[in-house]
């Protein structure tokens, strides 16, 4: 186990200046199961890259358990990785493939045998060590896979998408796999991914990137409730955040727009006497709920006409253009709503998130549940 620290660590490809990463700050707890996640070229894969010296990282530091790696070659930082690609040989065996890197180590038969063995006994593929990978199916390549690195037993375990290849309810089993192997071997872990129910239920740190930046690093729980600006409160969370630029109008004290109403909280008067004249209001999918009766004059409420209903079984998702805006509401399956209604949604003023319209950074930061370990970008 390790402590693996990231200090201004920046990547630039050719010489027009732009860096995929950039100023990457982030120091992990020993054992810490960190996720890296962001959309398509954020910068998530290079970072993962720079730690395993696959890439030479431009600027800053890389240390692993106190000692700088940045020059040092990929095979000497003692660290395992599992790549989107299972990438097994194929005229192997499980076994052979996962004794491959030991071989090479020039271990003993007998230390080949014991570490194979155990990390096949804790991945539950002892009865396939005879197999080619041509007779596994994609989750059992994925453990073969997940098999090579443990028996090295690294420092860092590096993980770069390695369930996209799999179908969902595969993916959704080997996540939970992943995790519980992880308590049990208590390896500092980075995972990279784009999907962030993945990131959601696997890290017990998520660092959200966008354009080479840490938007925010926290906890699954703190990303989702205290959002540092609109990209995290966007990105995290399934439906995504919705969002209405408001008015401010301070002499009725309610935030207004074309088909809406809402009145600040005493926090967020606070607030708005620093935004100026307009805000961002983002409001989450289950924060919206359907008004039965006509709604009074100052209620919370949000105006618009269904465009789109979406039954999911357990709840029903619809869509509802409010101006030039949609927004995605969950409401329960038994109520019945068709497209082309018009409806009324109402929303409490304390599940009310507020973003500047300039830098969409949140202006109403929430207190985390953690001191979290250093992180900038």
């Amino acid at each position: 186990m390790a402590v693996v620290e990231l200090k201004g660590v920046s990547k630039q490809f050719g010489s027009d200046g732009a860096k995929a990463v950039d100023n990457f700050n982030l120091v992990t707890r020993d054992g810490e199961f960190v996720v890296l996640v962001g959309p398509s070229g954020c910068g998530k894969t290079t970072t993962m890259r720079m730690i395993a010296g696959l890439e030479q990282n431009s600027e800053g530091e890389i240390r692993i358990a106190g000692k700088d790696v940045s020059g040092m070659a990929p095979k000497d930082r003692d660290i395992a990785m599992v790549f989107q690609s299972y990438a097994l040989y194929p005229h192997m065996t499980v076994y052979g493939n996962m004794a491959f890197s030991l071989k090479l180590k020039k271990y003993t038969k007998a230390e080949i045998d014991k570490q194979v063995t155990e990390a096949a006994r804790v991945l539950d593929i002892e009865h396939l060590l005879d197999r080619k990978p041509r007779a596994l199916s994609g989750g059992q390549r994925q453990r073969v896979a997940l098999g090579r690195a443990i028996v090295r037993q690294p420092q860092v375990f590096l993980m770069d998408e390695p369930l996209s290849n799999l179908d969902a309810k595969l993916r959704v089993d080997m996540r939970a796999e992943i995790v519980k192997l992880h308590r049990k071997l208590g390896v500092t872990t980075f995972y990279v991914t784009h999907d962030q129910t993945e990131a959601m239920t696997m890290g017990q740190r998520i660092a959200v990137l966008r354009d080479g930046l840490i938007q925010q690093v926290d906890t699954p729980n703190n990303l989702y409730d205290h959002p540092a600006n609109m990209f995290v409160a966007g990105f995290i969370g399934t439906p995504s955040m919705n969002f209405l630029k408001a008015s401010v109008d301070a002499g009725e004290d309610r935030m207004v727009g074309e088909g809406f109403s809402l009145a600040p909280t005493p926090a967020h008067r606070s607030a708005l006497d620093k935004a100026g004249g307009e805000v961002w209001v983002g409001v989450r999918p289950e924060h919206l709920h359907l008004q039965a009766e006509t709604p009074a004059a100052d209620d919370n409420v949000v105006r618009g006409r269904v465009e789109v209903v979406e039954p999911l079984g357990a709840v029903t998702l619809i869509q509802v253009r409010v101006g030039q805006v949609k927004l995605t509401a969950q409401i329960e399956p038994h109520q019945r709503i068709a497209m082309g209604d018009d409806v009324a949604l109402r929303c409490a003023s304390e599940q009310l998130y507020l973003f500047d319209t300039v830098s969409e950074a949140a202006l109403l930061p929430g207190a985390p549940d953690h001191e979290p370990a250093a992180a900038s970008g």
